[in-house]
């Protein structure tokens, strides 16, 4: 038996070995994670809950032990009593860890809050929302003409509004007879009218004429992060956006170690759907308030998201996704009720619409950024990237769309980075490298100066400089390339090769330092050997992706590229055309959609034809699959140069020039160092 004990960190990723017996909040401060504490440990203050996660977790290579924290203590037991800990949750100060253990650091727990860059798209939508108001006159009871009070509500329905064949829950009909009463025989009806041929459904009822207002929620649940936007059913207005981070990300950071989780501990499944719901529900609560609203007037959902999460939120086990032939329980919309998802602070009668699924790895999230996008509509050739954890691609014109997912990890967002984070105030996220001093600056989150402007000391003393973002470890990879410090292959030169003593050794590599805090009491930020290589392999599956419905579709070159999704928002398009993330097309050629997969779901929220349009579409739309296409390895190894070891990029050579370095070799690297920037 050792006498230590492997730590993980989740989100953030960061692990290392401690004495058992360590305190976690300890080893979190050891390692730089996240994770807030107050009153000095002593129990009172409650900001360092934390959450265990057990079982077998293939993607970190460990079996997590029930006793893997040491038992409840007094102190947890007095806090529990007194002001309560959520079910599964423990205080960082006073767990000690006594084996190996994952632990996720949840978003109230963190000192340097999430920034989750999912707001929404300004975008001009037809208005005919599925659920709506509608006043009516209802006939009263006739001694001679018997019939009940719910089949004279549905005549008054169909004869002055043509809302036929309504149905109601118990609820409704518990209140019926009173509010009909109450209002004189005049009534304000909640109506919910779905797409197809489903039958309407009565969801409220209150006397006379009322003018309350109506709400729905447009949920993006993605992989690392849940977006959602609080719109206003009568005219579309978003009142509030907002989003937490995804709590299961604990059970694994990408999709596939998801499944494996789920395979590997039984009951996985429910535990994972059980943490979504309630991230989702709690969100809900505190969108509302942020909006100033009653949760309770939230009569409609709709959801997006990739096919596991899709599973996992439906409480349906993955496992099936997780192996060829990537099969789904289910790939057509769904109309549900909010009740039966755990849903409670919505409406008690709420209804929550799920997009449809393309394919197996292929999710309602991509139909959704369709629907927004429209590339079938497209006169020239369009690829549109989502860029996440697990990235989706569609390629198209009028003529057909092809669609395809990517496992890019979660390096982007990131993690696997030795400094990075998740986007929080005091991250890097912009870099840029002067090439013939080799000398960096940058920004951070929350602050708009450079860090050689006057003044940014003083205006990061509140945040600090953490770490490195996705944003920000894409930009700095680029510029070292552009900079001469790393070569086409990915290897970062030595201050010998490179002429800057920021080149340090590390091990048998080196690394570039970025920015050391120390003196100051921060983190030294270096960009590794290991980073690079992670950001290689994202920008790599990215890359192959696209290129494979390229051959799919016969084509060459695209004649623009969409970058959707929050991150993609985010991107310099000259850094991911420099890393080779993206075919090469002229950089004005390249624009952000935001959050797209968030702007389909509130035009589906808002626009019950477009519901019809999208389920039509994903029909039309031809899937590709990656996992089983030898063409995408090959692909993926080429793509793995930095921009492409074969493609040519001629767009780009117009406006940068690359150094032709190479370091690996003895010499100094060779070619020609002149070099223009754009």
């Amino acid at each position: 038996m050792t006498d230590d004990a492997l730590v993980i960190f989740t989100p953030s990723g960061k692990r290392g070995r401690f004495a058992l017996g360590t305190l976690v909040l300890s080893a979190a401060r050891a390692l730089g994670v996240d994770l807030d504490s107050v009153c000095g440990g002593r129990g009172i203050c409650s900001k360092c809950q934390i959450v265990p996660g057990y079982g077998e977790f293939s993607k970190h290579g460990v079996t997590v032990a029930a006793d893997a924290l040491s038992e409840w203590n007094a102190v947890e037991e007095r806090y529990d009593r007194v002001r309560g800990l959520a079910k599964g949750r423990r205080l960082g100060c006073q767990a000690q860890v006594m084996g190996d253990v994952v632990i996720d650091v949840p978003p109230e727990s963190q000192v340097h809050k999430q920034v989750i860059r999912k707001s929404a798209t300004e975008r001009v939508i037809a208005m005919d929302a599925a659920t709506r108001a509608v006043y009516v006159e209802v006939d009263e009871p006739d001694m001679h003409e018997p019939s009940g009070d719910f089949e004279r509500l549905s005549r008054a329905l169909a004869a002055q509004w043509q809302i036929e064949g309504i149905e109601a829950g118990p609820e409704v009909l518990r209140r019926l007879q009173p509010v009909l009463r109450k209002g004189g025989w005049t009534v304000t009806v909640v109506v919910h009218q779905g797409n197809h041929d489903a039958r309407p459904r009565v969801l409220d009822i209150f006397p006379g004429f009322h003018d309350g207002p109506l709400y729905g929620l447009a949920v993006d649940l993605g992989s690392t992060t849940i977006a959602a936007h609080l719109c206003d059913l009568s005219d579309g207005r978003v009142l509030a956006s907002s989003g937490v981070m995804n709590p299961q990300i604990r059970f694994g950071e990408d999709l596939m170690s998801r499944v494996s989780y789920a395979m590997m501990n039984p009951g996985g499944d429910v535990e994972m759907t059980r943490a979504v719901r309630e991230a989702i529900d709690s969100l809900a609560r505190s969108i509302a308030a942020e909006a100033g609203v009653d949760p309770g007037s939230i009569y409609e959902m709709v959801l997006v998201c990739n096919p596991v999460m899709h599973h996992l939120f439906l409480g349906i086990d993955p496992v099936e996704l997780g192996q060829a032939p990537f099969a789904l329980a289910l790939s057509g919309s769904l109309s549900l009720d909010a009740q039966d998802l755990d849903l409670g602070a919505l409406n008690p009668a709420a209804r929550v619409y799920v997009l449809p699924c393309i394919a197996g790895h292929v999710g309602a999230d991509c139909a959704a950024v369709a629907l927004s996008e429209e590339p079938g509509k497209s006169r020239d050739m369009v690829l549109i990237v989502d860029v996440g954890t697990n990235a989706e691609i569609l390629l198209g014109n009028e003529t057909r769309v092809l669609a395809c997912s990517s496992p890019t990890g979660p390096a982007f967002e990131g993690a696997q980075i030795s400094s990075g984070q998740r986007a929080a105030p005091g991250a890097i996220e912009r870099v840029e490298i002067d090439p013939a001093t080799k000398e960096p600056r940058f920004k951070v989150i929350g602050c708009d100066l450079w860090s050689t402007d006057p003044g940014f000391a003083e205006a990061t003393a509140q945040t600090g400089i953490t770490g490195i973002c996705g944003s920000g470890i894409i930009e700095a990879v680029a510029e070292m390339r552009m900079a001469g410090l790393v070569d086409a292959s990915g290897l970062i030169g030595s201050a010998d090769q490179t002429g800057t003593a920021r080149a340090l050794p590390h091990g048998r590599t080196h690394s570039y330092l970025l920015h050391d805090g120390r003196d100051a009491g921060g983190p030294r930020i270096m960009v590794t050997q290991g980073d690079i290589r992670a950001i290689q392999l994202a920008k790599s599956a990215l890359y192959a992706g696209a290129r494979l419905l390229m051959d799919e579709f016969g084509v060459d070159k695209v004649d623009r590229v969409t970058l959707a999704g929050a991150f993609g928002a985010h991107i310099s398009p000259k850094h991911a055309m420099v890393l080779g993330m993206i075919p090469d097309v002229p950089l004005d050629r390249v624009t952000s959609a935001g959050n797209a997969a968030g702007t389909g779901a509130r035009i589906a929220l808002l626009n019950r034809a477009a519901r019809d349009q999208i389920e039509a579409t994903v029909h039309d739309i031809h899937k590709v699959e990656t996992a089983i296409e030898p063409r995408f390895q090959e692909h993926f190894v080429a793509a793995n140069a930095i921009p492409h070891a074969v493609d040519p990029f001629p767009e780009l050579a117009r406006i940068v020039t690359l150094p032709n370095v190479s370091f690996n070799t003895g010499g100094g690297g060779s070619g020609d160092r002149r070099r223009r920037r754009g």
